[in-house]
């Protein structure tokens, strides 16, 4: 047990932990359809957040500072107050990865919960389905379309 814990929660690679989707499309085109669907369900637009509840920010996606090709995806689940992050990443000229990987609680920046990690299995499973039902699903129809 104890070796697979620490094997689990020191895995290599800077997102060891993520959920990954391989999505058939450039990056581009998955970049185009992400604020295709902010336009159409601007409920999942992250509003302006705090940092240990000083200041205000504005959460946007954008280009890694840390990783050249990996691409920052926030949306918020407002029923809920709860930040989604993800990120996608070119596999190759046609092909991108997508990626599911935290949940912030609220619009305090700082209560991260990694997804396939922080989690019950009950819990992961269903924070899962929510982001696939709510926000990858109609991802992939506009990119279908």
């Amino acid at each position: 047990m104890g070796i697979l814990w620490f094997a689990y929660n020191f895995a290599p690679g800077s997102y060891p932990h993520v959920e990954k989707y391989e999505l058939d499309y450039s990056q581009d085109e998955v970049k185009i359809a992400v604020d295709k669907f902010k336009k159409q369900h601007s409920e999942f637009i992250v509003p302006t957040v705090t940092i240990n509840n000083k200041g205000s920010l504005d959460l946007t996606d954008g280009q890694s500072n840390e990783i050249t090709d990996l691409y920052k995806i926030y949306f918020y689940y407002k029923d809920e107050q709860k930040i989604i992050y993800t990120w996608i990443q070119p596999l190759d000229n046609n092909k991108t990865i997508f990626a599911f990987v935290a949940i912030n609680k609220g619009l305090n920046l700082g209560n991260w919960e990694d997804i396939n990690k922080d989690f019950s299995d009950f819990e992961n499973k269903e924070e899962k389905r929510k982001f696939e039902e709510k926000i990858l699903n109609k991802i992939k129809e506009l990119l279908s379309n």
